[in-house]
This record gives C-alpha cells, structure tokens and sequence, in this order.
C-alpha cells in the first residue's frame, strides 16, 4: 500500500482584514506598501468564539460533503495547530466528537507552525504504509490571530485564521506517491518566533500571550536552510529541478518567496505564490496553495 492524496478542502472565517483598516492604525504603513512588501491584500480573522476546533470542523464537512466519504470509514485523525482550544484535552478529540467520528479511531494534535503539513504528511504516510491505517483525515487549523498584539505591525500585518481539512489514503501503487521528505531543527532560534507569554511558563506571568517576531532572522535562515533542502528532496527523487511541473512552498510572505525562487533557480511559471487573500496560515499554508494552484489548471 501507498499513501496518497485523495482530496483537500480549505475553509476561510467570514471576517476580513483589509490592508486598509491595517493602515488606519499604522499611518506610516500604508495599504500599497503592504501589499508590495508582504504579498497580501487581505487575510481571514476568526469571531471572538470561533476557534481552532470550529474551523477544523468547517472543513473536514466541507471535505465529506465535496468527496462523499463515509466518516465512519476514517481510522485516523491528525490536527496540526499552534493554537489549540485547551492545553488538555487534546483539540483532535473535540473535533472527533463534533463530526461523529467513529471512537476507534486514532485521534493527536501535533504542535507545529510552518512545517506541520509536511511533517504530518510525513506521519500520515508512516501509518499507511505501516498498515496501521487506511483511511486518514489530516486537518491543519490556526487562529494566529488571537496571539497577536494589535500594537505589532510586524505580525498583524501577515497573519491569517484558515483551516484545512486534507483525506490521505492507502491505495495499491508500484511507485511511491507521497515523499521523500527532508528534515531539519534548530533550537536555537526559538526566540525569533515565540508566544512566549503562553502555556505553563505564561500562565505564571499573567501577561497576553502575544507572539513576538524577529523577521530579519527568518528572513536570513530561511535563505541558509530552504535551498539546500529543495537540493536534497531532488536528489531523493532522483529529478533535475527540470523534471519538476510546480514547486508549492509555505506561504511565509511575497517578499521571502520571490527570494526563494530566485535562489533556488525556479522559474516564475512553475512557482506558486496564493496569499494575496488570506496571508500567512501558517500550517493551512500548502494546502490552501494546492487548491489554489488546482483551481487555475496548474496542478
């Protein structure tokens, strides 16, 4: 058996943040700059009592309702968020009760930002392949918004509530259908992207959980790391960059992909670049590119 990709189903909130209202409050940041900074017109922001929880829910339904799977046939359920309704439970059991899945499922959150999608694609196929399931409902799903200190221009600028609900399947291949994968960590850099105001050590504080932001170190690791990776991927696969029809990176901002796509040597046609109107989703980022490049013809 192999694992592959059966259908993805992306939910947005209702409630929109333009660039304009950004600029109401951030007079020397106006409208235009933004957008030609950061690629982004707009992003979603979820209601004062919409969570993680709900917009997971939107989406896997939108998915049952789009494909027509019995969700009593989904043996497992993976929730990649940041932002979680509770430390505890873990948010995938709320959302196994909210859309009636069955309770012999396999059900885990898994705490990761920017590299969820590809670290849970990576788990999802591990389960398949191992045959400890068949049927597997990944949901990434985050609400940036309510970590963000409406004084930081810097993060309110960029961030966006999105979820994602994505169905991977085993199906009877010859040839390996979703991978290889490369894998890095660096520690060290913790303080560049962190809610440091939050969990265990937040709760002590009695401070706002705000997430604080050092663009210019993402900026330059980003640079360091990614183009290496993107080397090392190929080589897995055995493909020239030439080989490849459409490269979907994370959607971290305009300004960091076109860099990216320069120094990676990948041409403008085969490079996909969807958050004009949903900003940075953080882990709903691929998967909300995917659909985007579906869309227009180009996958």
């Amino acid at each position: 058996m192999q694992a592959t990709i059966r259908a993805i189903a992306p939910y947005l909130p209702e409630s929109v943040l333009t660039n304009d209202t950004i600029a109401a409050a951030f007079p020397d940041w106006p409208a235009d700059k933004i957008e030609k900074k950061l690629g982004v017109r707009e992003r979603r922001i979820s209601g004062a009592q919409e969570y993680t929880s709900n917009l997971a829910v939107a989406a896997a339904e939108r998915l049952f309702k789009q494909t027509g799977v019995d969700r009593d046939s989904v043996d497992t359920l993976i929730l990649v968020t940041q932002t979680p309704d509770y430390l505890l439970p873990t948010t995938a059991c709320i959302v196994q009760q909210e859309l009636r899945l069955p309770c012999k499922l396999a059900a885990f959150d898994l705490n990761l930002g920017c590299s969820g999608f590809v670290y849970a694609l990576s788990v999802a196929k591990g389960l398949i392949e191992a045959g400890s399931s068949r049927r597997l409902l990944l949901i990434t799903a985050d609400t940036y918004s309510k970590l963000l200190d409406p004084k930081d221009q810097s993060v309110r600028t960029l961030f966006g509530d999105a979820a994602a609900a994505t169905l991977i399947e085993g199906v009877e291949s010859d040839r390996t259908l979703i991978g290889p994968f490369d894998f890095g960590t660096d520690g060290s850099c913790a303080n560049h992207l962190i809610a440091r105001n939050s969990a265990m050590r937040g709760l002590s504080e009695n401070k706002p959980p705000w997430l604080r932001m050092n663009g210019g170190e993402i900026f330059a690791f980003t640079l360091r790391v990614v183009p290496p990776s993107v080397e090392s991927v190929l080589a897995q696969a055995g493909l020239t960059l030439d080989q490849v029809d459409l490269f979907v990176f994370h959607q971290a901002n305009g300004y960091m992909l076109e860099h990216l796509r320069q120094k990676c040597r990948i041409p403008r046609e085969k490079f996909v670049v969807a958050m004009a109107e949903c900003g940075n989703t953080v882990s709903t980022s691929i998967p909300l590119a995917l659909t985007h490049a579906l869309e227009r013809g180009r996958l």
